[in-house]
């Protein structure tokens, strides 16, 4: 499948296909300034991009479309937060928890820290230099298509 988010109904599936044939990064984040600049980082770098603010709605999107990695907000609104979405990929969608990317501005918080442990996927602490967070990105996902 080379599109992503056409059967949900949503504007992501004009968006998708555009730029590239790979499908898009799932990006949760639920502070506009963060959700703006990680989603022009990641478009500047060759990926399309399928944004949302909530954990709940992450799931409809992982559940109705085909995603090629995910970068995830640890804390987000909705009663689903980033550990959750990362259970949820891991019984679901599996091929897809290895291509997970947290972000978070709480890595010190316990259960942040016990999260990272458990699931083995990789942080980028917030606020983040663009070159160290697409390096991580990179490394888990593969190079974006330009």
């Amino acid at each position: 499948m080379t599109q992503t988010g056409t059967k949900s109904g949503t504007k992501s599936g004009t968006t998708i296909g555009t730029k590239s044939a790979r499908p898009a990064v799932l990006l949760i984040e639920d502070e506009p300034a963060v959700m703006a600049l990680v989603r022009a980082v990641l478009e500047g770098h060759g990926y399309a991009v399928v944004p949302t603010e909530s954990g709940a709605e992450a799931l409809r999107l992982l559940e109705a479309g085909d995603f090629h990695g995910v970068v995830s907000d640890m804390r987000t609104p909705g009663g689903v937060d980033g550990a959750q979405v990362y259970a949820w990929i891991a019984a679901h969608r599996p091929e897809l928890a290895s291509r997970l990317v947290f972000i978070t501005g709480d890595i010190a918080n316990e259960e942040t820290a016990a999260t990272l442990r458990r699931t083995g996927a990789p942080c980028v602490e917030k606020p983040f230099r663009v070159h160290d967070f697409m390096a991580v990105v990179e490394q888990t996902m593969g190079r974006g298509t330009s």
